[in-house]
């Protein structure tokens, strides 16, 4: 999931970015810390200075031989600026590395500012896949400015060239293309590849090992020995300085307990009596001294190691000077591994103390902790500064999943409110629609019964009156009174089923039929004429709507016979599609007075059940004209 620091997050998850920032933060606990050095010594590389940015400049270090190169690694030089603390001076915006040969060259990769290198204070790694290499040039295509004028110039700290843990560029040649040597000795190609860096190894780990220093006695007596425990082919040593900047300002010179000259041997035998130099030290200036002072030399092969002190290093005040030697960690490296760690150590003319043993200088700890491989030391500071560049875009990111995730949050609350709130309004809804419902049900009820009830009844009581007026026929007696048996009949059926007309099987399913056999029985002395249009049409409306239509009819004629004294009555049926109408005329004495222009109460409920419009007005020149229409699509089946 690291390799996600340089991209675009938005394909992480909301777990996967937390996890990754906490991966962030452990993983940046483990790594070395940027702890910069402090006292006087060599700075580095600096060129000329330009007034222009675009500036074609390069700086070209010779390998001894051609080798695989892994890695560089390019140390800027740091600048203490006021308000933005410590920050790059002058390292290249834009440049490109190659590695070459005498058969040719190639180029390893380009940089510029999309790469966004600055600002740091932390080396720069450039993976170069084992490319075989005999030179290594670095070739600018846009320049930074200094800090103090504003000048644009090419520095650098340190570069070195790894294979493996080796850096093949130490104190190897430089060539550059403009250079500005420094009245003050401080900056110099040669500096650059002298393998002193401006930080303090700093890992965050181990233990703290204080520095073993002695005066020195006679200067012929004066020296340290590792057995090494066994023969090995030696190349290169580490001389690490004594507990340089642990007081602010330092305590101490740069270059406290650093010998003037020494120099280190190899042997087989214990007595050195077969000794060969491996390698001189002078410090001549307080520029050829550093935190670790690093030496290469052709191989050789060694149970003994020893370093010999020519010149002592001088400390105290003018006329109050002593010879003291310190170091807090000798190296001897093998095919890139220290064989000297934890190896014994004896001295010759050099005191020891309980506060400062001999077992100090090969336990593997400095100051700060253990001592890392210079390497893996700065590929830690690299890592680090790539750690601390991703944190804030992550945490920013999170930041605004956090936001985003509150934000459903709270509409998801909302909503839930919303939901209770309509789940509530729709209990209460539900409870106003049952109310009207049973209201509805309540007034179809008394309506069916007023209708159908009500009109058999009035039916019947006319019939009576015929019967009576019939004695002396039996004839039109009999038939008077089958006629109110058959509406006695239904009259039970429909008082049975009033409650819900449609459950009464046999009732109205023929509308036509009904409604003539209705004006037959009702008005059996008056002059009644029906005429009906489209009754294939009338089969598509629904059961309900058949037994309001009809009994919207026979309160019609209900109230013909009750009100109108008419003597003539024409009834027009029309359906169609998507339309029914029904008009009833008499001739009788019509609405008249406050009653004009009035729907009687009993028509206007039962068109209001069926959802009709329903108008009522007189004729002439005597007479009243009912007319229904039933329009919507919905009473249709």
């Amino acid at each position: 999931m690291m390799e996600s620091l340089g991209q675009n997050l938005d394909h992480l998850s909301l777990s996967e970015v937390e996890y990754l920032l906490e991966l962030i933060d452990q993983q940046r606990d483990t790594l070395a810390t940027s702890n910069m050095l402090g006292g006087v010594g060599a700075v580095g590389y600096r060129s000329g200075s330009f007034e222009a940015k675009e500036q074609r400049l390069f700086v070209q270090i010779d390998l001894a031989d051609k080798s695989p190169v892994d890695q560089l690694i390019l140390v800027p030089i740091i600048y203490r600026d006021s308000t933005k603390g410590f920050i790059a001076d002058a390292f290249p915006a834009g440049f490109r590395v190659i590695l070459g040969t005498d058969d040719g060259e190639h180029e390893v990769c380009r940089f510029d500012r999309t790469n966004q290198l600055l600002p740091r204070v932390a080396p720069l790694l450039v993976e170069c896949a084992g490319v075989e290499a005999s030179w290594v040039r670095i070739e600018t295509t846009e320049l930074s400015p200094r800090a103090w004028d504003g000048r644009f110039i090419l520095q650098f700290s340190e570069i070195m060239v790894f294979r493996n843990l080796e850096n093949l560029a130490l104190r190897q040649a430089v060539t550059v293309s403009s250079t500005e040597h420094s009245l003050f000795g401080a900056w110099h190609e040669k500096y650059m590849v002298d393998g002193f860096v401006p930080y303090l190894m700093d890992a965050r780990e181990g233990e703290q090992s204080h520095a073993y220093v002695s005066p020195t006695g006679d200067v012929e007596m004066s020296s340290l020995m590792v057995d090494l425990g066994a023969e090995v082919d030696v190349d290169e040593i580490h001389y690490h300085a004594a507990d340089l900047s642990d007081n602010v300002p330092q305590s101490h010179e740069s270059g406290f307990g650093i010998p003037e000259r020494f120099v280190f041997e190899g042997a087989l035998q214990s007595d050195f009596s077969d000794a060969i130099m491996l390698a001189e030290i002078k410090n001549e200036s307080v520029y050829d001294v550093g935190p670790v002072i690093m030496r290469r030399f052709p191989k050789r092969l060694c149970r003994y190691i020893r370093l010999v002190i020519k010149k002592p290093c001088k400390y105290g005040t003018p006329g109050n000077e002593i010879a003291v030697f310190g170091i807090a960690e000798l190296e001897v490296f093998s095919k890139g591994l220290n064989v000297a760690f934890q190896k014994e150590v004896t001295s010759s003319g050099l005191s020891v103390t309980a506060s400062r043993s001999l077992s100090g200088v090969t336990d593997g700890n400095n100051f700060y902790g253990r001592i890392l491989s210079i390497r893996t030391w700065l590929e830690q500071l690299a890592l680090r500064h790539d750690l601390e560049v991703a944190r804030p875009r992550v945490a920013s990111e999170l930041r605004v999943r956090y936001q985003r995730q509150s934000a459903k949050i709270r509409g998801l609350v909302w909503l839930a409110v919303l939901l209770g709130g309509a789940t509530v309004g729709a209990v209460l809804i539900e409870r106003v629609l049952r109310q009207r419902a049973i209201g509805r049900t309540r007034e179809r009820l008394a309506a069916d019964l007023h209708d159908e009830l009500g009109a058999n009844l009035h039916a019947l009581s006319l019939l009576g009156d015929l019967a009576q007026r019939s004695t002396g026929s039996p004839k039109k007696l009999s038939a008077l009174l089958d006629r109110m048996r058959a509406l006695s009949k239904r009259s039970g059926e429909a008082a049975r089923y009033c409650s819900n007309l449609i459950e009464s099987k046999g009732l109205f399913e023929d509308l036509v039929h009904d409604m003539e056999k209705t004006t037959s029985r009702m008005m059996a002395d008056l002059d009644h004429t029906m005429t009906i249009e489209g009754a294939e049409h009338l089969d598509r409306l629904s059961s309900r709507n058949r037994i309001d239509l009809f009994l919207f009819f026979k309160e019609c004629i209900v109230n013909v016979l009750r009100h109108s004294g008419a003597t003539k009555v024409t009834t027009q049926l029309v359906a169609g599609e998507k339309e029914v109408s029904l008009v009833v005329c008499d001739n009788g004495r019509g609405l008249g007075g406050r009653l004009a222009d009035r729907v009687p109460s009993s028509l206007s409920r039962r068109a209001r059940l069926l959802g009709a419009r329903v108008t009522a007005e007189d004729i002439e020149p005597e007479g009243t004209r009912i007319s229904l229409s039933l329009r919507h699509k919905r009473f249709f089946v």
